[in-house]
């Protein structure tokens, strides 16, 4: 199943049928907003505004832990996450588009793992975009018209304010291609669930260090995201058409040999706590 993660701009998807809303409560409490799930091209699909309805969540606020927990509950096993971002290069232009292939995580609030009480997971994340997946999604981004970047490193920041000039030229520095917000936890998440997860970056400004003077502001972000989105709805659509890859990825068994914890140490309450995440690996019996 497709899941589609919505960012700043892009808060419905017109156009899937048997459409219908449902509110899944995880053990790390609600996702953003209630899942929309439906068909789009004779694929079924989930829809999630990742800021809420009316845009209510900040992105150190967001619940990450239950978003793709919802989402993993309710089948989702493809994910892409569709965000607004600043430009850190001259050639990646307000409106093009980018699939990034690596994230710097600079947010420092966050809860980022699932694994925090009772049950340790150590699971490798040097590659943290489902390779597979980013092919497809490329090939989607094609379909659009528009000038697409294939890779580059997304920096997540903490915000809610966008970056000091001094923090811009930083990051330029680091030879990253795009700034964002909401890219982690979210990629750290998506893999210890075990999903295929890739990005769509929608660039709608060139952050502060840019000679154009604009300072980056709200203003100027929705101005671009307002003709980014229909981009994005487009790429979505295409990714439906094409249909999903089968056959197994590595990202589906990204928790084998991920868990320390001895398995007889395990409580019943984590074991009924992760057993969407964790439950094929745990043998039967488990501690009281």
């Amino acid at each position: 199943m497709l899941g589609i993660i919505g960012g700043t701009g892009l808060y419905d998807l017109p156009g899937l049928q048997e459409r219908r809303t449902v509110m899944v409560t995880t053990p790390f409490g609600e996702p953003s907003a209630p899942l929309v799930l439906g068909r789009l091209a004779d694929q079924d699909l989930v829809f999630l505004p990742r800021h809420g309805i009316g845009h209510r969540w900040s992105p150190t606020d967001l619940p990450y832990r239950a978003n793709i927990y919802a989402l993993k509950e309710i089948g989702v096993t493809h994910l892409l996450s569709v965000s607004a971002v600043g430009s850190l290069k001259p050639e990646i232009e307000p409106h093009h588009l980018v699939v990034p292939d690596q994230v710097i995580d600079r947010t420092t609030h966050r809860p980022r793992t699932f694994f925090d009480h009772g049950i340790v997971a150590h699971v490798g994340i040097a590659e943290p975009y489902c390779a597979e997946f980013r092919s497809a999604v490329i090939s989607a981004a094609e379909t659009t018209g528009q000038t697409i970047h294939r890779g580059g490193t997304y920096v997540c920041i903490e915000g809610p304010q966008f970056s000091t000039k001094a923090e811009s030229a930083l990051h330029r520095s680091w030879g990253a291609s795009v700034v964002g917000m909401t890219a982690m936890p979210e990629t750290r998440l998506a893999r210890e669930a075990e999903l295929c997860y890739a990005t769509l970056a929608m660039v709608t400004d060139y952050d502060v260090w840019h000679e154009s003077g604009e300072i980056v502001s709200v203003e100027v972000v929705m101005r671009t995201l307002r003709q980014n989105v229909e981009a994005g709805r487009q790429v979505i659509r295409s990714l439906a058409e094409d249909g999903l890859a089968g056959g197994p990825c590595v990202c589906h068994e990204a928790l084998a040999g991920a868990i320390t914890t001895d398995v007889t140490m395990i409580a019943r309450q984590t074991r009924d706590r992760l057993g969407i995440l964790v439950g094929r690996y745990l043998p039967e019996g488990p501690a009281s």
